[in-house]
């Protein structure tokens, strides 16, 4: 994506907090998922790298507080119109997500691309394409 296109994914300032305490205790490689829903719900879950292979079927979106965020390909399919915005709840969090223990949960919120950031969107991924 160019450097002007609309970022793919945000997050709040409670959200880079949570990211940050994590670092401290589990060390600076983390990374997100955002889940289609099988085991904990429809929600970003937190995991280190070694846990969770990542692959072809599963879309970078871009970057949180410097950690990556991927969303498997069909579960983008529905939103891909959307900017998804990482925020933090009280609550556990997902069952495998790291933040699980510790009284607050990740939690994804969306809001749609307008037209114009949706046409700078789809003129850059055609420009990957080609």
């Amino acid at each position: 994506m160019a450097d002007t296109d609309p970022p793919r994914v945000v997050a709040t300032d409670a959200a880079l907090d949570l990211i940050r305490r994590l670092q401290a205790e589990h060390g600076p490689a983390l990374m997100f998922h955002q889940s289609g829903g099988c085991c904990d719900n429809s929600a970003a879950n937190c995991y280190l790298p070694t846990d969770l292979t990542i692959g072809a079927q599963d879309v970078h979106l871009g970057e949180v507080g410097g950690v990556p965020f991927y969303i498997g390909k069909l579960q983008y399919e529905y939103w891909k119109h959307t900017q998804l915005i990482l925020d933090v709840i009280e609550g556990h969090g997902g069952t495998f997500s790291l933040e699980g223990s510790t009284g607050l949960a990740f939690h994804t919120r969306s809001r749609l691309f307008t037209d114009e950031e949706w046409a700078q969107i789809a003129a850059q991924v055609e420009r990957d394409l080609a």
